[in-house]
């Protein structure tokens, strides 16, 4: 074979470096790994087993195990019995590790049994990374998605579930007993014998799958979201954006510096919308990144004028744009938007020049206690029609619209704010599901599933530091 690249003799003795360290460059990821994990203070941190038994099989160092996992997620091998294997041939782990092979229990329950000390280790990267100055921009972009779980979509329940798998099993009964009935009618034969055997089975399957069935609809009505999931008892059916799609999975928050795109705070939930973590997450930022002020962008899903008012109080700037939900609007009527409020005199204008007035400041709805605003005239409005078809329009504005108002005035003076959220928050998700690959979360229950996700967030902004600037400030910045 000429003209090729030619192969090495498998047969030919060679006499590889005798020592681990010429295999590994000095500015490959694993030195950093191994700078980040050797300044942390593990005992502090919560790790168990820092302090050795004196009695006992000898255990693995946390720091050991530790790095590996870091290591693991950082290259897209999050099992632990792929980690296994890895540990035994990776010339990478070799150095990183020292030459230990750890068995894939071990792995797995230092990862079981260290999660709130695995999630501190996460959020000391953040603040590292703010003392970097790479947290520098005091705006994040919040968002939310849906990430699988273990959990099968055929072992999740809810009373709409049960509801459709009992009338499929009754239709495939009522199919089965009139074949049934039609096979008694023919003459007697071997196969007919074997085909009426096969129906009765099949019925009898059937009736089994309808009783466990109704033990499982006994068990969903003593839970307080009326679900159940079997697999993973965390995990919770979700809507996703496809329509009549959905998946059962966890919503996983998270709140990105729009400079340098770093995951500063993030929280796994099993609650299926957004609408109540705008103040928490807001404030979780906030803290991370130590500023007395901070702009917050998320997308419509966010809107809730409870949280709104909460981030005010805390010192936040929001931008949520307000969803249209406005029946009159769809009905081809004037919506609220229409009628123009005069803050001096408390009173709205509508379109036809009216005067709407205060009446009444006693209606609460969705724990908001709204003001009421109607004009006596509107039966004598020339427009009435495109109005309202009630007796007069009523009006209702919230306690603290004016902050709603103020955030309006605030999207309108900054049209690209949709889009800087959407290029920001969006593609840190977009990374870190490609890593996952099809199955996004392995392990169950929310605590586990949280502790794999600050693996991940943590993967993802070491990387990121690493691309921002470079391995070897990065460790010298560690060490300093």
């Amino acid at each position: 074979m000429k003209r090729f690249i030619q192969s090495a003799d498998r047969t030919q003795g060679t006499l590889f470096p005798e020592h681990l360290e010429d295999y590994v460059a000095e500015d490959n990821p694993v030195r950093v790994i191994e700078v980040f994990v050797e300044q942390l203070d593990l005992n502090q941190l919560g790790f168990k087993g820092v302090k050795p038994l004196a009695t006992g099989r000898p255990a693995y160092h946390p720091s050991v195990l530790l790095k590996l996992y870091i290591y693991g997620y950082l290259n897209r091998i999050q099992s632990s019995r792929r980690l296994e294997r890895e540990s035994q041939r990776n010339l990478e782990l070799f150095w990183l590790t020292g030459r230990l092979m750890p068995d894939f229990k071990t792995i797995a329950n230092f990862r079981k049994d260290n999660g709130p000390a695995i999630r501190k280790v996460c959020s000391q990267f953040v603040l590292l990374c703010r003392q970097l100055n790479l947290l520098a921009e005091a705006t994040v972009a919040i968002d939310g998605s849906k990430f699988k779980a273990v959990n099968n979509r055929d072992k999740n329940y809810t009373t709409n579930k049960i509801e459709r798998r009992k009338e499929q099993i009754e239709a495939s009964i009522e199919r089965y007993l009139a074949a049934l009935e039609t096979a008694d009618r023919q003459e007697p034969a071997d196969f007919m014998a074997a085909k009426v055997q096969r129906l009765k089975e099949k019925l009898d399957k059937l009736k089994e799958q309808m009783a466990r069935l109704n033990s499982i609809e006994a068990e969903l009505k003593k839970t307080p979201d009326q679900q159940i999931s079997l697999t993973d008892p965390d995990a919770r059916s979700m809507a996703t954006s496809g329509r009549g799609s959905g998946m059962v999975g966890y919503n996983v928050q998270t709140a990105v510096d729009t400079q340098n795109h770093l995951i500063v705070a993030h929280e796994v939930t099993n609650v299926g919308h957004d609408r109540d973590q705008l103040a928490n997450m807001a404030k979780q930022a906030k803290t991370v990144i130590d500023a007395s002020e901070l702009n917050v962008v998320a997308d419509r899903g966010y809107f809730s004028s409870l949280e709104i008012l909460k981030c005010h109080e805390a010192g936040i700037t929001a931008f949520v744009p307000k969803p249209m939900t406005s029946g009159a609007k769809a009905d081809g009527r004037f919506n609220k938007t229409d009628f123009i409020y005069d803050a001096k005199t408390n009173e709205y204008r509508c379109p036809a020049g009216q005067r709407l007035i205060w009446r009444s400041s006693s209606r609460i709805e969705h724990g908001l206690n709204l003001h009421r605003y109607w004009c006596s005239s509107c039966h004598q409005c020339p427009i009435k029609a495109q109005c309202t078809p009630s007796t007069e329009r009523r009006v209702s504005r919230w306690e603290h619209e004016d902050i709603l108002e103020a955030m309006q005035t605030r999207l309108d003076k900054a049209p690209d704010s949709m889009r800087l959220r959407r290029q920001t928050v969006e593609h840190p998700f977009g990374t870190l599901k490609a890593w996952m690959g099809a199955t996004h979360f392995l392990t169950k229950t929310l605590k586990n599933v949280s502790t794999e996700m600050s693996l991940h967030v943590l993967a993802y902004n070491m990387k990121r530091a690493i691309n921002l600037l470079g391995a070897a400030t990065l460790m010298e910045a560690m060490i300093a």
